[in-house]
């Protein structure tokens, strides 16, 4: 019993130290670090834990390096690219895009996002039909492919994509497949094993340095790429998995959006490959010409813009509120989770306030009860404001989509919430065409027939237990 006061002692001690470093070394915003001393005050011992797992800082050095990549000549492309801008010289295939410069010159400066105008882009809203092309575009391989998912399951869909791409390493293709270890945590060695006895190479991202005992929950890697041959790349929000194909009794028709692109913007999707694989892996890969093989095949223009807690820019998420501010007509949102931090609500709220046409849709059931409670909650503010919310009904809304005006769009990985802004690496392609802005429009339309309306009258007549869910998940949503 005498040890009690020591150890008592020591975790006061301890958590004041926490405080120091949360308030005045990791520099954390406002609301987290609040969130955190709280935590810390009314549950010292678990809220140690709870911050070694959740809280403790990526370190900020650069974790992705590619001695090789001045050979692409990236830096100077993105400084032409600049210039040209700033000088009203940039040459556009659409002169009506010169009104949203401001947009691509954001992911010029904050990311080295060049500004591509020579695409193909197929969209997918469909598991079954992304998932039939990729096997497609798989079989057809010739030289190498480059496959990063969040989450890979060694279910029925896992086992015909391992199927085509152990036939296609036997073929001397090489094949290279880099996965979440936290995403993709049930997966079995046996599927591993598999892959790399036919000479694939495997890689996790972030493994832990216990088995099993992974502390890393945040900094995550929720990016979805595949790249074949250098010439075809895939980038959206579609896992690996049965679920995708609308085959879970939990979620039944999952719903989401997915690109297939063919154009020069295959060549910065590579390179975010590339990146991440040498992070992950002793077998670094070294620049060849043959990685980049993209040839132009279209007119629309893409942005290939990543973000993650390795940088002090929330790149996507800037590209979001951009987009939001600059809407004159309407601003479509499609997103699994609502829970913007304040200045992205701010830019929703004022969008709407201003006689912007706001609808957002998220699901009817959650696949985190936490985050999905945290996103109602912040639901109330945007009806205030004038927003129209869908709920959708016909499955599981996993789509991260945002159309406005009818001519600029984004699809990729990153939800709306903290964790995706500054917690996870994510990547998303910034789309500048009329067509396939409008094809996203006509999604959302269709989407819309499958939901129901959100209205201020329905969302004041919740009760009191869903009421206290939403507020204890919001106060603490800058936490988790």
């Amino acid at each position: 019993m005498e040890i009690m006061p020591y150890l008592l002692v020591f975790i006061i001690i301890l958590n004041i130290a926490l405080g120091f470093s949360i308030i005045f070394l990791e520099r954390k915003d406002a609301s987290s670090a609040w969130a955190w001393l709280m935590v810390l005050l009314f549950i010292p011992i678990a809220g140690f834990f709870l911050y070694l797992i959740f809280g403790k800082p990526i370190s900020k050095r650069k974790i992705f390096t590619w001695d090789t990549k001045s050979r692409l000549g990236v830096k100077k492309a993105v400084q032409a690219q600049l210039r040209a801008i700033e000088d009203d010289h940039f040459p556009l295939k659409n002169e009506e895009l010169m009104k949203y410069k401001d947009l691509y010159y954001l992911h010029l400066r904050n990311d080295d996002a060049i500004f591509s105008q020579d695409n193909n882009v197929e969209l997918f809203t469909d598991g079954k039909d992304k998932f039939d092309s990729l096997i497609k575009d798989l079989q057809k391989a010739k030289d190498h492919i480059h496959l990063l998912y969040y989450i890979l399951r060694h279910d029925e869909l896992g086992q015909r994509i391992a199927d085509v791409l152990i036939k296609k390493a036997n073929e001397g293709v090489e094949v290279r497949v880099l996965y979440d270890d936290m995403g993709s945590r049930s997966l079995s060695k046996r599927y591993i094993r598999r892959l790399r006895q036919s000479g694939a190479l495997v890689e996790s991202f972030f493994p832990p340095k216990i088995p099993k005992i992974n502390f890393k929950i945040n900094y995550r890697n929720h990016r979805k790429l595949a790249i074949i041959d250098g010439v075809v790349g895939y980038i959206g929000g579609f896992n690996i998995g049965d679920e995708y194909l609308g085959a879970s009794k939990k979620f039944g028709y999952w719903r989401d959006t997915h690109l297939r692109i063919v154009g020069d913007a295959v060549k910065h999707m590579q390179t975010r490959f590339i990146l991440d694989w040498n992070q992950a892996s002793r077998n670094h890969i070294l620049y060849e010409e043959r990685y980049y093989a993209a040839k132009p095949a279209g007119d629309v223009g893409v942005q290939i813009v990543s973000s993650g807690p390795d940088s002090d820019w929330e790149q996507i998420k800037n590209g979001y509120i951009k987009m939001i501010m600059s809407a004159k007509e309407y601003v479509y949102i499609q997103t699994p989770y609502f829970i913007p931090d304040e200045s992205l609500r701010d830019a929703v709220r004022i969008a709407a306030l201003s006689g912007v046409d706001v609808k957002i849709m998220i699901p009817n059931k959650p696949d985190h009860p936490f985050v999905y409670w945290a996103t109602f909650s912040h639901i109330g503010d945007m009806l205030e404001a004038g927003a129209d919310v869908y709920i959708y009904q016909k499955g599981f809304m996993h789509a991260k989509t945002i159309v406005m005006d009818g001519k600029i769009a984004s699809v990729g990985t990153a939800n709306i919430d903290v964790r995706s802004f500054r917690l996870n690496f994510e990547v998303n392609a910034f789309l500048y065409d009329v067509g396939l802005a409008q094809r996203l429009v006509e999604a959302f339309e269709n989407d819309v027939m499958h939901s129901t309306q959100m209205t201020r009258k329905l969302y004041q007549q919740r009760s009191l237990l869903i009421r206290f869910k939403e507020s204890i998940s919001r106060l603490l949503s800058p936490v988790l």
